[in-house]
């Protein structure tokens, strides 16, 4: 039996930061923020870490479906921002939850993070390596943000999404597919320096801002509405899927112009489209599930949806995976 979402949640922190936020200390303005990325708020943690977003959108997830913290058998966490380099970041999310018997791990891809997650959350569950995978997506992009840099700062927000995945009860609705790649060749594009065992930390690099995000905008634009849009609609003709098939396009929320790119291409209405990076910004392995989550939670999500999640991100990565939805509100 093919895998499935069985519950989902998510956390936002509670400060907005709209875009006059910006105006106040950056050269730029709404107009400028908007034209560029389609974002005038976003949130960020002011104390704590990954882990501590993860934490109360994982009780929701668990008390939602009903079930005991010790029916959890594997946590995997997608997040560019872990808490610390080790231990994982699933080690502290386990530990923070009090659950006794489980095991896990952290997955990085980046704004693909929660597609190549949820990839390998399907495998356990469907091999029946685990019965109940809480499969996390969840960054603190506001740790690692430059905010003296405009073209970075007004980008991001932090967030997270927390699903459950196990069998599903219907052998034709769940995860039925997905397509996943990634290309080292653009990591020269979209990296973090330093901080790694290839540059460690040290005064200079500290000095040189080597720990923040280095992106060269326009590259990586120009490989994310091409890689996006292709994969796309790749999954819909492997899946025998026409517009009129697809309820919802779920795509990684980093770029208005980038989703709007990849909806032509599937031949979808803007009706048909999850978009909240108005509200929210990318906040990178979480936009996709708290777009999930939030439309549950709209009643705008039913059972028997045709569903086609796509992200692109740092590596490069990117991907699709298509789901007949499973769940109710």
């Amino acid at each position: 039996m093919p895998a499935t979402i069985t519950s989902i949640a998510h956390f936002l922190p509670p400060d907005i930061f709209t875009n006059k936020y910006f105006e106040e200390y950056l050269e730029t303005s709404d107009e400028w923020i908007m034209t560029r990325s389609g974002i005038s708020e976003r949130r960020f943690a002011k104390e704590g870490a990954t882990s501590d977003m993860i934490v109360p959108a994982a009780l929701e997830c668990i008390e939602k479906r009903g079930i005991s913290k010790e029916d959890i058998d594997c946590i995997i966490v997608a997040t560019v921002t872990p808490d610390h380099l080790f231990p994982s970041t699933a080690c502290v999310v386990q530990n923070k939850l009090g659950i006794k018997k489980c095991w896990g791990y952290d997955v990085s891809a980046a704004c693909s993070g929660f597609l190549f997650a949820l990839e390998s959350a399907c495998a356990l569950v469907e091999s029946g390596r685990a019965k109940k995978v809480l499969l996390c997506g969840a960054d603190k992009m506001s740790s690692i943000v430059n905010f003296q840099d405009r073209a970075q700062a007004i980008l991001f927000g932090d967030g997270a999404g927390v699903c459950l995945i196990e069998t599903s009860d219907d052998p034709n609705s769940g995860i039925l597919d997905s397509i996943l790649n990634i290309d080292g060749a653009g990591g020269q594009y979209l990296h973090q320096v330093a901080g790694g065992s290839f540059k460690p930390a040290s005064h200079e690099t500290i000095d040189k801002g080597e720990h923040y995000i280095y992106q060269d905008g326009q590259a990586v634009f120009k490989a994310a509405v091409v890689g996006m849009a292709n994969v796309s609609e790749e999954i819909m003709k492997k899946n025998n899927l026409t517009s009129d098939d697809v309820r919802w396009l779920v795509p990684h929320q980093a770029n208005l112009r980038i989703i709007s790119a990849t909806a032509n291409r599937m031949g979808l209405s803007n009706d048909k489209v999850m978009v909240n990076i108005n509200k929210y910004g990318n906040t990178t392995a979480a936009t996709i599930p708290i777009c999930l989550s939030e439309w549950l939670d709209k009643g705008e999500l039913v059972k028997g949806d045709n569903i086609v999640l796509a992200s692109f991100g740092a590596g490069f990565t990117w991907g699709a995976t298509y789901i007949k939805w499973n769940m109710n509100k």
